[in-house]
């Protein structure tokens, strides 16, 4: 996210958005707002967790990110 007014930044929300509405918001109906919150909690676990990204060459976002976070923790212990 480059900042306020980049176009390009709204790209990356709106796929997201689209993921959640047609992978969980569509095929669900929610009885109340308590069991609408769970659900989306359940799947953003599962969206950040166990959903491969092809953009992140089939892995998921955690995988990349604590990755990269060990690689940099190891660098600073040296």
């Amino acid at each position: 996210m480059d900042g306020r007014g980049r176009a390009y930044d709204n790209i990356f929300v709106e796929r997201l958005w689209r993921s959640v509405k047609y992978e969980e918001v569509y095929l669900h109906q929610y009885l109340t707002v308590s069991e609408a919150r769970k659900c989306l909690d359940k799947y953003f676990m599962f969206y950040n967790a166990e959903r491969i990204h092809e953009s992140l060459g089939y892995k998921t976002p955690y995988e990349i990110y604590f990755k990269e976070l060990l690689k940099q923790q190891s660098k600073q212990a040296a």
